[in-house]
């Protein structure tokens, strides 16, 4: 980043760039959450991204036909669990290696891709609303001025939350005579931690606020690091992956386990397959918006080549 910045003269790092780059990785950071327990179960699941190819493209073909957005995610998000629950099936119940039963999955949605889009081909969505999720941006209900003020309330917010469970930790550890980092080691990364996140609401309130898509996200990652952190069920996640046949012994119902992981990544899957698809269809951009944008890559290309000497 610090690279790419240097030879942009700093238009890497600018609030539009980053913002179009929060809103590009937002559909992957969602498969990332799901992937991590999948890892943590000592699992893979090879057949996420042709799966939300798919999923996302049976949300296009029910929003052109004329469904309404509710019902065409909940289906969405309905099919994915399912298709989750039956490559958890065949790991959890018949005991297929994961690399083989999902790399089977990912061959199977692959297929079922181009059939389904083959007689239609690229299925344009023409609905703003679903657009909006993958390309538009939370309201500014505290202000109407050049910064965006509920973008820098929510990431205060965030920082002050982050402060407080770090410093509840560290008294729970205190209290059990556990190792802890040396008070001004511990204020430091505080401090570092909570400008990173600063800097990056401040970058983002100073161009459209938050997206959809970023928002969307950030409750994903928090709820799932509730669920993984403060429940029984994260912790026999982790039981789980640590040592299974240990686990098993303890009472720990492991092919549920594995079967809920699955059937969780096939949920998050349906939710990346909705942000790419939203993401990819930009019929409400602006002429004016479109050639913004190709003046700034243009821009930045020239400049990377005069710093080569071009």
């Amino acid at each position: 980043m610090l690279i790419f910045n240097i030879l942009t003269d700093g238009l890497f790092l600018s609030s539009r760039n980053i913002s179009n780059l929060f809103n590009q990785m937002g559909y992957i950071a969602v498969l990332a959450v799901g992937m991590t327990l999948v890892i943590v179960i000592r699992h893979i699941d090879l057949s996420v991204g042709f799966m939300a190819g798919f999923l996302g493209a049976i949300a296009a073909r029910l929003l052109r036909d004329g469904m309404h957005v509710l019902p065409t995610i909940l289906i969405v998000l309905a099919l994915g669990t399912v298709f989750g629950f039956v490559n958890g099936f065949w790991v959890a119940k018949i005991g297929l290696p994961s690399f083989v039963a999902t790399l089977a999955g990912m061959l199977i949605f692959r297929g079922a891709l181009l059939l389904f889009t083959q007689s239609t081909g690229t299925i344009i969505v023409t609905n703003d609303t679903f657009n909006q999720i993958g390309n538009g941006f939370i309201p500014d209900v505290l202000g109407k001025g050049d910064i965006h003020l509920l973008t820098l309330t929510i990431g205060l917010a965030i920082i002050g939350f982050y402060i407080y469970s770090e410093i509840k930790t560290r008294n729970n550890k205190i209290k059990y005579n556990f190792e802890v980092l040396s008070t001004p080691i511990f204020i430091l990364k505080l401090l570092f931690i909570s400008a990173i996140v600063f800097y990056i609401f401040w970058i983002l309130a100073n161009y459209n606020g938050l997206s959809w898509t970023f928002v969307i996200t950030l409750a994903i990652t928090f709820i799932y690091h509730i669920l993984t952190t403060k429940t029984v069920l994260g912790r026999h996640i982790y039981a789980v992956g640590g040592n299974p046949e240990a686990a098993r012994l303890s009472g720990i119902d492991v092919q549920k386990i594995t079967l809920f992981v699955f059937g969780s990544m096939g949920f998050l899957t349906a939710i990346s397959g909705i942000l790419y698809t939203s993401r990819l269809n930009l019929q409400h951009l602006t002429l004016e918006h479109c050639l913004n944008s190709m003046l700034l890559q243009l821009h930045t290309l020239v400049v990377s080549l005069r710093r080569w000497g071009w």
